[in-house]
């Protein structure tokens, strides 16, 4: 038993470290690996308890009451009717649990369902950032579902169903091509196959504008002030948008990304062929986003899921509810 509490001394020491290093910015974590090698090592525990060192501690603590029973009959013989010692708790000491099994296959129930949830199900995400303004807002806390565009294994990101393929207007979390590690969240404007130009300050699909009409202006409480506000028809869900007239339309920065021949770019803005098996995103802050007009396309294997929930926003508890 003292090498199992050496070993898990260890491994727990290992977790820890590679936390305390993500947490510190030493390295680049992955939660998705780090839930995966917890649901492993404690489901291998547990898996050793069940078939290894419960039925060990049960051997011992019937032999307890075997040796107890037997002593009995020895004292019956002498007619001594007393017995001192506590069999019951000398039997509970044996049955109970270590602490490095406590730690380890007594958490696993609960990581393999949290595990299962958030891989195949629905993954909880923190709005970072304004460029989903004025849908989204910092420090919503959502959901996304992770099998409407089909089921994937976690980690490895290998589609094993194939769901329903993004439509234009959803918005979607996916991991950010330059820096697959990141996850972004925006909205899919451009599916495969479709021209999208965004000249003008104004959005094109396949040679028809989206229809857009003002709505009423969206006050800011961070930065305490008012932005022009407009709703979009994208898909079959309208939505609200910030444009700001005064910003140039041009795309300044542009980075060298994958398929960069398929845009054009000028004074006017961008237009870009949609390749097969991409996705061209853009937030609804359209001059505060970092999206498709800038770093490319997303690729199909580089998808999360579809946000559809905001469960919490610590700050404005009204905001719970659902979006488009």
């Amino acid at each position: 038993m003292q090498f199992m509490q050496i070993l898990t001394s260890l491994v727990l020491a290992a977790f820890t470290g590679y936390i305390a290093a993500w947490y510190m910015g030493a390295i680049e974590g992955n939660f998705a690996l780090l839930l995966f090698l917890a649901t492993v090592v404690t489901g291998a525990y547990w898996l050793a308890e069940r078939l290894v060192f419960l039925p060990r501690r049960r051997r011992a603590a019937q032999a307890i009451e075997d040796a107890a029973a037997q002593r009995r009959v020895e004292l019956d013989r002498m007619g001594i009717q007393k017995v001192d010692v506590d069999v019951q708790e000398s039997k509970d000491r044996i049955l109970m649990q270590p602490w490095w099994l406590d730690w380890t296959a007594g958490l696993f129930p609960v990581i393999a369902a949290v595990f299962l949830l958030r891989s195949f199900l629905f993954e909880p995400f923190k709005i970072p950032s304004g460029s989903m303004v004025p849908t989204l807002l910092v420090g919503d806390l959502i959901l996304v579902n992770k099998f409407t565009y089909g089921v994937r294994l976690p980690v490895i990101h290998t589609k094993v169903t194939e769901g329903t393929p993004p439509a234009r207007g959803d918005v979607m979390v996916f991991r950010y091509p330059p820096q697959p590690s990141l996850d972004y969240i925006k909205r899919v404007v451009g599916v495969p196959g479709d021209e999208v130009a965004y000249l003008n300050k104004r959005l094109t699909v396949n040679g028809k504008p989206v229809e857009t009409a003002a709505a009423p202006d969206f006050f800011d409480e961070d930065s305490m002030r008012y932005f022009k506000q407009f709703e979009e028809q994208l898909g079959g869900q309208p939505h609200r948008l910030l444009n700001n007239p005064d910003m140039p339309a041009f795309v300044q920065g542009a980075s060298n990304f994958t398929y960069r021949q398929n845009c054009r770019y000028s004074v006017e803005g961008v237009v870009c062929k949609v390749p097969e098996g991409h996705y061209f995103m853009m937030g609804d802050n359209r001059d505060n986003s970092l999206d498709s007009r800038y770093w490319g396309f997303v690729p199909e294997a580089n998808i999360v899921g579809k946000a559809f929930f905001i469960w919490m926003n610590f700050g404005n508890p009204k905001r719970i509810g659902s979006f488009h």
